[in-house]
């Protein structure tokens, strides 16, 4: 199963050879490299140190082929310029990190649909479950992947598939009630096209601006990134009737949206306050100091991760729902009107 030589040896080193070096059975052994159950932590850390000292070589892809069981976690992620994707990585990673499965990474070509291409690496790759931030497609299309492969959805709710989630109608009224609490009453949300399962946010800007007998105004970008929030943003504010406010849809999209502002000579937030959504770490920076709402996407990710873990090990178990209470994060790009 490896191609590892010790000192002194002809042939490779095998698992037999660490558990007589251990004094166990080659079961055991196999059990600790696999991070299966039935092995203390204690005893799982002295085989791995014989196996260190005897030069053994774990190849975890021909033990998935001869147990006929796919160990590899797949992760899928729609955007990794977006920082909430890099956090959603880092929490993930914690999370498998002592299990020893591996981690096979693949990233978005596009800005829509289920991207085949990078899906189907994963799954040539032999993976046993994908856990996916953030497939842009219907629930139905998400559901038919989910068939043929497992699949943990983080961001985003699917009905029948496990989720890791946080509560966007919760956190987008957060600032959408900041901002009218800062009695301002023309309050924009800037956020691009309406996908199936993310569409939550917006819909409660709307129903949070109705609730207070507002009129909202939602704008439509070209796609999620700073450069389409920009663009539509400065058609928005050069209006005369333009907002005092803007809920972006996330931290990215909210830096598009300032870089506006200063473009069309407006001050933040003494002209325009602005809120995003993410609490990236670029929000949190002096002189950016923006106001967001935290996913916590690392928490999400370690949730994901542990969730994913948890179906390769008991693959008939119930659907997880996990949803998840973000947090508004005041900061200095808002201001009273």
């Amino acid at each position: 199963m490896n191609h590892a030589t010790s000192p002194g040896r002809s042939r490779p080193v095998t698992q037999e050879d660490v558990a007589r070096a251990v004094g166990v059975s080659r079961t055991l052994v196999s059990f600790a490299f696999r991070g299966a159950p039935g092995v203390s932590a204690e005893m799982r850390q002295t085989i791995l140190e014989a196996a260190t000292q005897l030069g053994y070589r774990h190849n975890a892809v021909a033990a998935d082929l001869a147990s006929k069981r796919a160990s590899a976690i797949g992760l899928f992620l729609l955007d990794l310029r977006n920082e909430v994707y890099a956090d959603i990585f880092q929490g993930v990673r914690e999370a498998i990190g002592e299990a020893r499965n591996r981690l096979i990474l693949s990233v978005s070509h596009s800005t829509g649909g289920i991207d085949r291409e990078p899906v189907n690496s994963l799954i040539e790759a032999r993976v046993g479950i994908i856990i996916a931030a953030t497939f842009l497609d219907t629930d139905a299309r998400v559901r038919e992947l989910a068939a043929s492969v497992p699949v943990v959805n983080v961001t985003r709710r699917v009905a029948g598939v496990d989720s890791v989630y946080s509560d966007d109608w919760a956190g987008a009224a957060a600032a959408t009630d900041h901002l009218i609490s800062l009695g301002h009453a023309r309050v924009a949300h800037v956020t691009a096209t309406a996908y199936e399962g993310h569409e939550e946010r917006r819909r409660s800007y709307a129903a949070t601006m109705h609730k207070a007998g507002l009129t909202p105004e939602v704008v439509t970008a070209g796609n999620y990134t700073q450069q389409a929030a920009e663009r539509a943003a400065a058609v928005l504010l050069n209006r005369q009737d333009r907002p005092t406010a803007v809920f972006a849809h996330n931290d990215e999209m909210a830096l598009g949206v300032r870089e506006a502002a200063y473009a069309a000579g407006l001050s933040v937030p003494q002209d325009l306050s602005i809120v995003g959504y993410d609490n990236s770490r670029i929000s949190q920076l002096h002189g950016i100091d923006l106001t967001s709402v935290d996913l916590q996407a690392r928490e999400l990710g370690r949730t994901a991760g542990a969730a994913a873990l948890n179906r390769l090990a008991s693959p008939d178990a119930p659907t997880v729902d996990e949803s998840s209470m973000p947090r508004l994060i005041v900061r200095n790009s808002t201001a009273r009107r």
